[in-house]
């Protein structure tokens, strides 16, 4: 059973000094008159204010500066803050200077290991290569086969919360609110009304993700203890039985109906019979919307809170883009084709999800800081011909402050890298793993990789031995 990565709060003070990205809430339409034609679930929207020059900014090799070498004394100072029984004897580690491309440090580092969460960092950078950063998830209503059907049509939204979120509810590191199920009940029952139609039939699809709902490696204890829910292109809190609940439904897309028709209902709208599953009829037009806020939001908020199910929706739709299906299957082929086209080295990839929570995955580190060293290289968003892959550094955890890492790097010896590292988490059974991103003493910025996959723990004391590493580089 992997020890799940929670949401944490932090001081507001300390978010504030952060300056990260502030992206547009999600939006509701309504089709008048139940008229024009398109039940498309993504459409491309203005794009989210430009990251902050202050976040992580990319380091360009100085004209005539040398490209620097491998560091023992370095990887000395790794092993040393980095010994420790917790760990395991068998921690790869890789080192990489961003600007040159040079590798500092590698210690089986084209080994493949298991990374745990830490290749949440793959699915950012290929759903947004694959997607773009201002694409937005869109969970519709649209018009049936018969007159008095209509049809709820799944986006792969995960985000879509029964009710919407309280202001200041959202967690540091999450800045738009997702989009409602309510809204989207007052959007329809609105629509119908003006078209001066109160009972319908109602049916749900669900077929823009395909293949099995859980992953090759994942026990059935990840859905029965509510740390993942069986992946669906519909579905309303992650899954879950209710917004407050850990549980989850063995259906989510049936459960989201079955919401969406209550509600419904108590808005003044009969709904007959029970809700059936199907696809949408090719000739559907729209009745109502809501979308998700930007891609580039998502992305951050599945890295800053390591969100198993936003992580498994993004891999699918990555997978549906550039990976021949919406599927676990289509996920993986989608990443490694887009590293591969990025010229990270994949070579030893073996990927059976998105999020890191299967068994069967397994990276080598040299791929995590490849990967890493790509996004924080790529064409910053304030400059002409704005790359899109900024997300990914800007969404990391920032150790001390933010989603995995607020109670991280408190330990002896972490000093050095609180507020300043910003790094992916990675924690299964067995298995420990920080990648991310820092500058050094100098103003040099580093990719990193640290994983462990035979880590008896205990874990606390592993994640303290990762969080020196760190701090080190940050100390370098």
């Amino acid at each position: 059973m992997p020890l799940d990565e929670r949401r944490q709060s932090t001081a507001t003070a300390l978010v504030g000094m952060l300056a990260l990205a502030c992206l547009a809430v999600g939006t509701v339409s309504v089709a008048p008159a139940i008229a024009t034609a398109s039940s498309a679930t993504a459409s491309a929207v203005t794009a989210p204010p430009p990251v902050p020059s202050a976040v992580l900014p990319t380091a360009p090799l100085s004209p005539g500066a040398s490209t620097p070498a491998a560091d023992p004394t370095l990887a000395a100072a790794l092993a040393a803050a980095m010994r420790s029984k917790a760990l395991g004897t068998d921690v790869t580690v890789s080192v990489v200077d961003v600007a040159s491309g040079a590798v500092l440090v590698g210690r089986g580092d084209t080994r493949p290991q298991q990374p745990a969460s830490s290749l949440k960092v793959l699915t950012a950078v290929t759903a947004l290569h694959a997607l773009g950063d201002d694409v937005r998830l869109a969970t519709s209503v649209v018009t049936g086969s018969t007159p008095s059907e209509i049809v709820l049509v799944g986006g792969g939204d995960s985000t879509l919360t029964r009710v919407p979120a309280p202001p200041g509810s959202l967690p540091a590191g999450q800045s738009a609110r997702p989009a409602s199920m309510t809204a989207l009940v007052a959007a329809t029952a609105a629509a119908l009304k003006a078209a001066r139609r109160t009972t319908v039939t109602l049916r749900f699809d669900d077929t823009l993700f395909t293949g099995p709902r859980t992953a090759e490696g994942w026990p059935d204890s990840y859905v029965a203890t509510g740390v993942v829910s069986p992946v669906s292109a519909l579905s309303v809190d992650g899954g879950r039985t209710s917004g407050a609940s850990r549980s989850r439904s063995s259906d989510p897309a049936l459960a989201a109906v079955t919401y969406f028709a209550a509600r419904l209902a108590a808005a003044g709208i009969t709904v007959t019979g029970t809700p059936v599953r199907g696809s949408a009829p090719a000739t559907a037009t729209p009745v109502a919307s809501v979308q998700s806020p930007p891609m580039a939001d998502l992305v951050e908020r599945m890295l800053t809170q390591s969100d198993d199910d936003l992580a498994e929706s993004l891999a699918h739709l990555a997978g549906g883009k550039a990976g021949g299906s919406a599927s676990f299957v289509g996920g993986v082929q989608a990443t490694t084709s887009v590293l591969a086209a990025l010229g990270v080295p994949v070579d030893g990839v073996r990927l059976a999800d998105g999020s890191g929570l299967s068994g069967a995955d397994h990276v080598p580190a040299i791929t995590m800081v490849r990967t890493l060293a790509v996004a924080a290289t790529d064409v910053p968003a304030t400059a002409d011909g704005a790359g899109v892959l900024w997300p990914t550094t800007s969404g990391l955890p920032v150790a001390g402050v933010t989603g995995t890492l607020t109670d991280r790097f408190a330990t002896p010896g972490t000093s050095a890298g609180r507020g300043v590292v910003r790094a992916k988490t990675g924690t299964l059974t067995g298995v420990n793993s920080l990648s991310g991103l820092v500058r050094d003493s100098t103003g040099r910025l580093l990719a990193f990789s640290f994983i462990a996959d035979g880590s008896p723990g205990p874990v606390l004391d592993a994640r303290a031995a990762l969080d020196r590493g760190a701090s080190v580089l940050a100390a370098s």
